[in-house]
């Protein structure tokens, strides 16, 4: 087994052309340590296809890896392949949920500090930040990071010593149109409603065309399920964070904080008629019946109960709806904005970061089964697309029909996005294919949901906390595992107690 300590940028691995759809053409150079593909886990797959997908997903995702302009907080870090000069909040949030697999190689902490020190240290940097009031993720990203890293410095240095987290959440919570950052190019267009919400716009929001505030008037004539939800996502990680630094009284003030928001969310945002999570008019705080996978971001936030859970799921398995062979379209399939040949882009396309988020989101309640297919479904689209469409690359996007990328304005999604799609064949691979749902440094334990009708699955080389590990079924029933460290495997709900060296396990 290999061990790795962080080093200076590597080689320079060659250039890459990207940007398609907006008439830009960016050249990045790569800039990657070597010994990379030593780093990254190595899954063991029946189906070969998807395992050389998991391989050449990381070979794009490595020409993203970049050592920025002078004077840039964070270098080397990850581009999302978009702009060469600007960075997005919610598209670097996503790629840090892959990159934990091999954060050494993948700098997803340095790609974090290229938001928080401009923004909220006011650091002069050269990338300017697209669109400051995207997506408040940073405490369910740096949360879920965390947890797999058992990097607990890092939350002491942005949650107590710097406060990134609670500065990004308080001032979401009292925005105001119209406001200013030296590093963005761009006026907000967030403004918070009292305490009912917020109103924000589809580039913003991160859904560009989305008819959403259609019937009520515009954009800013509505209460964002996504935005409040998302407040609601942060109070409760940093209350977890907090809790697991031992400040009870820090997490038990976020915990309050969640709570309300909770309540506030499935009393206004809930519509027991539908049985669904809408965005709200502001005149008439009457639902906009207009339904999107915004509104699963509920769930992932554990604001629902059982049952209103239960209600959601069920325009998941709705073909008419988000389900189907292409399930997680961003626009129902009902509503006449709907677009079915490509989705172009919000009004049906299928994104890899509402995918994940919806799949996490359903494992929260315990739809396992149904988290599994959407992601299975998901990435052998992007399997398809891979081998059908030229240039064989991983999309910005897809369409909710057919093995092809969606579009934006009539012109194909952007090439070798990965980009947050990079989250199908890396992530949804290994967390709902390969079954490795939960894999916790804090807990020092791994949860795996082996399917044996898979045959000889299983992962090696998959580096957590300072363990290493190589945890291979043989499609029979025997488990074979060999670890640096002890730490509690669970498989299918019992715990096996795994040491240090090479071992087999009997399954009944």
């Amino acid at each position: 087994m290999k061990y790795y300590l962080r080093t200076a940028c590597g080689i320079i691995l060659g250039t890459m052309a990207c940007v398609q759809g907006l008439g830009a053409t960016a050249h990045h150079d790569s800039c990657i340590q070597e010994g990379w593909k030593e780093e990254i886990p190595q899954p063991v797959y029946p189906d070969k296809d998807l395992v050389d997908l998991y391989h050449k997903t990381w070979e794009i995702t490595a020409g993203r890896v970049r050592k920025g302009p002078e004077g840039l907080p964070g270098s080397p870090y990850m581009d999302e392949n978009c702009y060469e000069d600007q960075i997005w909040i919610w598209d670097t949030c996503f790629m840090v949920l892959f990159a934990k697999y091999a954060p050494n190689s993948f700098p997803g902490e340095g790609s974090m500090d290229n938001l928080y020190k401009p923004i909220w240290d006011k650091e002069k940097t050269p990338l300017r930040i697209h669109l400051v009031d995207n997506p408040p993720l940073f405490a369910w990203v740096e949360k879920e990071y965390y947890d797999f890293t058992g990097n607990k410095n890092r939350i002491h240095e942005i949650l107590n010593r710097k406060q990134y987290l609670q500065k990004h959440f308080d001032w979401f919570a009292n925005a105001k149109a119209g406001e200013r950052f030296e590093c963005s190019p761009q006026n907000i267009h967030l403004n918070a409603i009292g305490e009912d919400g917020f109103t924000w716009t589809g580039g913003a929001s991160g859904m560009d065309n989305t008819p959403r505030g259609r019937d009520a008037g515009g954009y800013n004539k509505i209460l964002w399920i996504d935005a409040i939800s998302q407040q609601a996502l942060s109070a409760r990680c940093m209350a977890q964070l907090e809790q697991s630094l031992g400040n009870a009284g820090a997490a038990g003030k976020w915990e309050a904080v969640y709570r309300k928001l909770k309540d506030k969310i499935n009393e206004l945002y809930w519509d027991e008629q539908d049985g669904f999570y809408y965005d709200v008019a502001i005149e008439s705080r009457q639902p906009c019946r207009i339904r999107t996978m915004a509104s699963y971001w509920p769930l992932l936030a554990g604001v629902a109960s059982p049952a209103q859970a239960e209600k959601m799921v069920k325009y998941l398995r709705d073909p008419q709806e988000f389900g189907g062979n292409y399930p997680t379209p961003t626009l129902s399939r009902r509503d006449r904005d709907y677009h079915d040949q490509t989705g172009d882009y919000w009004r049906g396309g299928i994104w890899l970061p509402t995918t994940y988020m919806t799949v996490k989101a359903l494992e929260e309640y315990g739809y396992h089964e149904e988290a599994d297919m959407i992601a299975e479904k998901i990435i052998r689209q992007q399997l398809a697309a891979y081998h059908g469409i030229k240039p064989h690359t991983i999309w910005e996007c897809y369409s909710p029909s057919a093995n092809e990328p969606s579009t934006e304005h009539g012109r194909r999604a952007r090439p070798e996005f990965c980009g947050w799609s990079a989250l199908g064949p890396i992530s949804l691979f290994i967390e709902n294919v390969l079954g490795f749902h939960k894999v916790s440094a804090l807990r020092n334990e791994i949860q795996w949901r082996l399917k044996r009708e898979k045959g000889r699955h299983g992962l090696k080389n998959l580096h957590f906390g300072t363990t290493t590990t190589d945890i291979v079924f043989d499609g029979k029933n025997t488990v074979d595992v060999t670890s640096n460290n002890p730490y509690s495997l669970v498989i299918n709900g019992k715990k096996y107690a795994i040491k240090p060296g090479t071992a087999s396990i009997t399954l009944k």
